[in-house]
């Protein structure tokens, strides 16, 4: 009788160490902040979504590993994983961007990629702007020295995005 318990218990962890880390995940906002391209900016949400990634082990999924071919034994659990990291993208961004982005006929990689074009493709343009609200920005535009000191760290680092 005690062998029968010991055999359902060890069977019962070898479905949970069969099932993904990705199924464990219930709420990726509380892991993950909102992508609102100012207070979080796009490199940081890059940073904090990669660590993620790495550790349910999903990276491959945004990187830019090929997904596998549909005829592959592995594409199914592929696809159940890929539908559970898309829709981390989108809970993690703003709806601003969610907007743009959101597609069901996309994988995680190509929201991920038109993500990355959104913040990265008009680096110039971008950067040029974001220059003149630095310089421009006045301690009197602002409710404290704090707010102001926050507001350049916030500018310096969109601009860290933009090279």
């Amino acid at each position: 009788m005690a062998s029968d318990k010991n055999a359902s218990s060890s069977s019962a962890s070898v479905d949970l160490k069969a099932i993904h880390p990705v199924y464990f995940v219930t709420n990726i906002k509380n892991k993950i902040r909102t992508l609102d391209g100012t207070t979080i900016t796009y490199s940081a949400w890059v940073k904090l979504f990669t660590l993620h990634a790495k550790g349910y082990k999903v990276l491959w999924h945004i990187d830019d590993t090929p997904p596998p071919e549909v005829t592959d034994d592995s594409y199914e659990s592929w696809a159940g994983v890929d539908a559970i990291v898309q829709p981390w993208i989108y809970g993690t961004i703003s709806d601003k961007y969610l907007r743009r982005v959101l597609d069901t006929k996309a994988t995680a990689q190509q929201v991920r990629n038109k993500l990355k074009h959104i913040f990265l493709s008009n680096k110039k343009s971008r950067a040029a702007a974001l220059e003149k609200q630095f310089t421009n920005l006045t301690l009197s535009a602002c409710s404290s020295l704090d707010d102001y000191c926050q507001k350049l760290q916030d500018l310096a680092e969109q601009l860290n995005d933009v090279d």
